[in-house]
């Protein structure tokens, strides 16, 4: 029995559609952070998702700020599909440069001309650079890294399994008690991975220093294992240098398989998005929006 619905039943996402949407998230090469199922899984109760499954296409849709939108994860599909879509949403979201490659004929055909969605390219970084951090671009980068290591030399890392979730959920409630506003931020989402740590296929590191947690971090690989989408990292602020550290040391822990790492978007927050130049990224993964026609 299926447990996605098909259209026009959409149902909210449940632990048991992640056999049945996997094989739609997977497909495309782009390495979009959000196509995964622990992606759309952990943030389904900020963005309200449901699913269903239309003309042989999986449709997410979700509502943000009033506005209801849809995301088409994969694959070829057509005008008539898209145009069901819109009759109940507001804006198209998430569109690949991959999928607009396979869709360009009937989407010019009948006028679709997504606009790019700069706040929401994902930053890509070379995984060698990160885990190196050498030359004059990364000067100040290496510093703090070196910084951490002198003040803190009793460091030390393991892996983020089941036997160190409890000290990484420590650091995340040193973390948000710090936020103004926690519901703005991914932290019931980062909450919940812990909780599921079983039930998703990601990895990451939990940060030591004299045998107290500081810092963690929690990513999945997308793109065939070529990149490395890093969707939740936290630290305890008050640890001079902690989070180029725990970033550093990451990239170091990954396996030379591993081409790039994927820090996600900017969301267009300005601080955010200067942060995430200083680390010079290598490109974006492009995504595209669409506005109802």
């Amino acid at each position: 029995m299926n447990s996605v619905p098909a259209y026009p039943d959409f149902a909210p996402l449940s632990l048991e559609m992640a056999r049945e949407m996997s094989p739609f998230l997977v497909k495309l090469p782009d390495g979009i952070s959000e196509y995964s199922f622990a992606g759309f899984y952990l943030f389904r109760e900020r963005y309200q998702y449901r699913a269903t499954i239309i003309n042989g296409l999986l449709a997410i849709s979700g509502t943000r700020r009033g506005k209801r939108f849809f995301i088409t994860p994969c694959c070829g599909t057509g005008r008539k599909t898209i145009d069901e879509l819109f009759r109940s949403h507001d804006f198209w979201k998430l569109i690949s440069p991959a999928f607009l490659r396979q869709n360009r004929e009937w989407m010019a055909e009948a006028g679709y001309e997504p606009q790019e969605d700069r706040d929401n390219y994902d930053y890509l970084y070379l995984r060698t650079e990160l885990a190196t951090l050498s030359g004059k671009k990364f000067h100040k980068k290496k510093n703090h890294v070196n910084a951490f290591e002198l003040s803190y030399p009793d460091h030390s890392l393991k892996p983020l399994n089941l036997e160190t979730r409890a000290d990484a959920l420590a650091v995340l409630e040193s973390w948000v008690s710090h936020e103004e506003n926690p519901d703005d931020t991914d932290y019931l989402a980062a909450k919940e991975a812990l909780a599921l740590l079983d039930q998703f296929e990601m990895t990451g590191q939990v940060l030591y220093v004299d045998g107290t947690p500081v810092a963690w971090t929690l990513a999945e690989t997308v793109a065939d294992g070529r990149i490395a989408a890093v969707h939740f990292e936290k630290a305890k602020v008050e640890y001079r240098g902690v989070y180029q550290y725990i970033n550093y040391a990451f990239a170091n822990s990954l396996p030379e398989s591993v081409e790039f790492v994927n820090r996600e978007q900017d969301l267009g927050d300005e601080g955010m998005r200067q942060a995430k130049m200083t680390y010079r990224p290598a490109g974006f993964v492009e995504k595209y929006r669409m506005e109802r026609p």
